[in-house]
């Protein structure tokens, strides 16, 4: 499967569905908040960052057979998390990187880090603020995260029985993007960057995959362009963009400086027809790609 890649033409029929949303002739669907995590590690031969991928199952009803980063919406227990459980900056930090309310940003945290467990067994947690999980790999590890992926298990609840802080400082916020105004099912997700912990390995153990890979990001974006892996827009340019840097150093050395705002893509002129529009600091990248 692929998907058109950006700036790609929208079809007309798009475009009046586009101007009917505008002009209040149809409500939008009310998007839910999700996150997800570019899990990056280096590259062995020197091609830039390497990140995790997954393949949707194709019968997923969202981005099927697309591949994405693990993440996944927030949960109602993500919430609930207490400060004694919560580690590195604090949460009115990363609602001023976040844009948006304290309640909010606890709230993203804990599903970035709970939906990067359940996806690729990696936990950015530990018994302290200075020291993280070294091994995720075994029998009772696994029990706990498929509780966790079947909501039998919430996160404050795993990490009070484990003895555990989340270690919010392993986490970057990156990008957020709203899903446009005329998709059925849309989403505000909140995109964080994060390094593979020493000794933890992933592990193919999502249930809505059907393989996952490690690929250098810019690799990942080339093979988007050449239809050898279908990804939805923001994934492919956000992959494009973190494949510009030299490594998973400089990734995070980049998201702390970083205060986001959501983007909605709207329709916007291209040559005499129509086109996505797509956040101004990635223009000059993509251009730079297509020349």
């Amino acid at each position: 499967m692929r998907i058109p890649l950006p700036p790609v033409p929208l079809p007309e029929t798009v475009v009046d569905v586009a101007r009917e949303y505008a002009d209040g002739t149809r409500t939008a669907a009310e998007p839910r908040d999700a996150a997800t995590v570019i899990l990056l590690r280096p590259s062995e031969t020197g091609a830039g960052p390497e990140a995790y991928y997954l393949r949707r199952q194709l019968s997923m009803d969202f981005a099927g057979g697309m591949a994405v980063f693990p993440g996944g919406g927030v949960d109602k227990r993500d919430f609930d998390l207490e400060d004694e459980h919560w580690a590195g900056p604090s949460v009115a930090t990363w609602a001023e990187r976040l844009g948006c309310t304290e309640q909010e940003a606890r709230a993203l945290v804990c599903a970035a880090v709970r939906e990067t467990f359940e996806e690729s067994g990696v936990l950015l947690a530990g018994p302290s603020a200075d020291e993280v999980v070294a091994d995720t790999s075994g029998e009772d590890w696994e029990a706990d995260r498929v509780a966790l992926e079947g909501r039998d298990l919430s996160l404050t609840d795993f990490l009070d029985r484990r003895g555990l802080v989340l270690r919010t400082d392993l986490l970057g916020a990156w990008d957020a993007w709203l899903t446009p105004v005329f998709e059925p099912k849309r989403y505000r997700t909140w995109f964080f960057v994060a390094r593979l912990p020493e000794g933890q390995v992933t592990r193919d153990v999502s249930t809505e995959s059907s393989s996952v890979t490690w690929l250098p990001a810019a690799l990942a974006a080339d093979r988007a362009d050449s239809g050898d892996l279908a990804m939805m827009p923001p994934t492919y340019l956000v992959s494009m963009e973190v494949g510009t840097y030299d490594d998973p150093d400089a990734v995070l050395g980049a998201a702390a400086d970083r205060r986001l705002e959501m983007f909605c893509p709207s329709v916007e002129p291209l040559d005499d027809g129509w086109t996505l529009s797509m956040p101004d600091r990635l223009r000059p990248v993509l251009a730079a790609r297509r020349a």
